[in-house]
């Protein structure tokens, strides 16, 4: 991997008893994503006092279609669904994705490729804000798919069927 963003953790390394739970990206490591920015080049990572067994949480502003919103805390922790903060909304409501810091619409992708209708919104791994290295996260609730992309290559991708 090229990127400093992300740092990969042993199970074993790790003190919670929870985190032995969480499904390894390949042979007992675990990705973690240690900055993720928005559209004005701000670190969301860190960004609350929330943590995801010991890791700072990635933080977004999620609006819902009546108006609703709230910051959503989600684990740094690659395939971990946990999430914290304002999550009363319901599974299948399409959401827009704001940086906590300027309130900017986080950047379209483009659509999820499983026929949900969704669409990818970036994070990017580096302050270049360049798409090759982003986290692609889905704006509809409940629909946990994500792609990890690095050096313009899916380096992950992970979904959940509910």
């Amino acid at each position: 991997m090229h990127n400093d963003s992300l740092a990969a953790a042993s199970h074993p390394d790790r003190a919670s008893t929870e985190s032995q739970r969480l499904p390894p990206f390949s042979d007992g490591v675990t990705l973690v994503v240690t900055q993720a920015f928005g559209p004005g080049g701000d670190n969301l990572v860190g960004f609350s006092d929330v943590r995801f067994n010991g890791y700072p949480a990635i933080t977004v502003l999620v609006r819902t279609p009546e108006g609703r919103e709230g910051l959503v805390h989600l684990s740094p922790i690659h395939g971990d669904t946990r999430r914290q903060g304002f999550t009363s909304i319901t599974d299948g409501t399409r959401c827009t994705l704001l940086c906590p810091v300027t309130r900017r619409p986080l950047e379209r992708l483009g659509a999820v490729d499983d026929g949900s209708g969704a669409v990818y919104h970036a994070l990017y791994l580096t302050p270049r804000l360049s798409s090759g290295h982003a986290i692609a996260i889905s704006d509809i609730w409940g629909h946990f798919n994500s792609r990890l992309v690095d050096d313009e290559a899916a380096i992950s991708y992970w979904a959940q069927d509910n």
